[in-house]
């Protein structure tokens, strides 16, 4: 055979490869977001590298050991840098790629599946929630103590809606971070994590359990996206990983995020430290925290991904977006910007001010009140081991900061968003 028809032969194979790959439907690879100077999307480069002043006094400080800032303006990255260490006791250096425990932050994920669902007409955010779970049908609502320390109890004065699970108004605690009765009743019940129960035996307990509020009466942190994760697999017919694989990440092409620490990737990620009293960071999870690594075979909503800092850029640049990447739709342009319009209307008390809550996300309502540079309608959340990301339409502007310090350093999260926003220069 000739070099000729062995050439002619080779392209014709991969052309019919390629014909395969389109009949299987495949995907072709995703298309990572362009990189630029800064200067090109209207930031400076020099007020940027306060950044990496900031974070590296930080690390010498022994405050923090690593850490990895991302910004990408008009869709294209302008700042994406790692510092220190992945691993102070193996001095293995931060890589851009590192993988991040991203916990609170799996929450935004949630409710995009939730909504996904919402645009399919499978429920309406309205609907009480015990139509699609009827075990919470019946709620007792906290009302007090009685002489010996029992609690008391009351009927709720009107069914939880699934509107009510998306902003936290359900009456939902955590049992973790309070200290109210309603919260040592958690404990004492053994509702967490660590217990490691399906979606399905973790929500039927939390429903025996007494809320802490009249549903849509306060704005309370608790478990209401792992009764959403549970409304995905009741309204999908699907396990709440894969329905989340199948409809969010393969699409979007984020290969890595993943629940939990898979043994075959646990060499990637950063290690977790959480700060002693005198100021010193001691590595490994708090004996009082769940194992994150459990949440690999028991993935729950609230908690549980883990991911890199350009794989979570997919998903909030395609917020961003309107619910579009690289050609590909996860949710409409009016189902996104519902999502991130303040939910909680007047009555009911905002996280701080200047700040409100939509669905699954935090939202900022007035950028003044706040004492922060930015803008109103930016959305965002954080997670509990110093990860954070925030989405502004008006700048078209997505900031993540991922380190490894748990409990959650909120100063972090608050001077990494200024020295950002201390950058925009056009």
């Amino acid at each position: 055979m000739s070099s000729m028809s062995l050439r002619i032969c080779q392209q014709a194979g991969k052309m019919a490869v390629g014909l395969l790959g389109l009949a299987l439907g495949c995907a072709a690879a995703p298309q990572s977001l362009p990189s630029v100077t800064p200067e090109t999307v209207g930031l400076s480069s020099s007020r940027l590298d306060r950044v990496a002043g900031y974070i590296e006094g930080e690390i010498a400080a022994g405050r923090k050991v690593g850490a990895v800032v991302l910004v990408a303006r008009h869709g294209k990255v302008a700042y994406f840098k790692a510092f220190g260490e992945a691993d102070r006791a193996n001095h293995r250096p931060m890589p851009t790629d590192a993988y991040f425990r991203l916990q609170s932050m799996t929450k935004p994920v949630t409710s995009v599946a939730l909504l996904t669902l919402l645009e399919q007409g499978r429920f309406l955010l309205d609907d009480p929630l015990s139509k699609y779970l009827p075990e919470f049908k019946e709620m007792q609502v906290y009302r007090g103590s009685g002489p010996h320390g029992e609690i008391l109890t009351e009927p709720a004065a009107r069914p939880i809606t699934i509107r009510d699970v998306m902003r936290h108004t359900a009456g939902f605690t955590y049992g973790y971070f309070g200290d109210t009765p309603v919260d040592h009743v958690y404990r004492e019940a053994g509702l967490g994590y660590e217990a490691k129960l399906s979606l399905k035996d973790f929500v039927a307990k939390l429903a025996t359990l007494p809320l802490l509020y009249h549903p849509g009466t306060r704005w309370h942190y608790g478990f209401a996206h792992d009764v959403q994760a549970r409304l995905v697999e009741v309204l999908s017919g699907m396990p709440f990983d894969v329905y989340c694989a199948r409809t969010i990440l393969e699409p979007l092409g984020m290969r890595d995020t993943v629940f939990g620490i898979p043994p075959e990737r646990s060499a990637r990620f950063a290690s977790i430290y959480h700060p002693l009293p005198d100021g010193s960071l001691q590595p490994g999870e708090l004996p009082t925290e769940w194992d994150y690594a459990g949440f690999t075979g028991h993935p729950y909503g609230g908690a549980g991904l883990s991911s890199t800092p350009a794989d979570y850029l997919r998903f909030a640049q395609m917020l961003l977006n309107g619910g579009e990447l690289s050609g590909v739709r996860i949710l409409g342009r009016k189902t996104v910007e519902l999502m991130r319009h303040d939910a909680l209307g007047p009555g009911i008390a905002p996280m701080s001010p200047g700040s409100g809550y939509g669905l699954g996300v935090g939202v900022t309502t007035d950028a003044a009140a706040t004492g922060a540079p930015g803008s109103d309608g930016t959305f965002y959340w954080g997670g509990y081991a110093t990860t954070m990301v925030d989405m502004d339409p008006k700048e078209d502007l997505v900031t993540l900061a991922f380190t490894q310090v748990q409990p959650g350093d909120m100063e972090f999260r608050s001077r990494i968003h200024n020295l950002v926003y201390q950058a925009i220069a056009d």
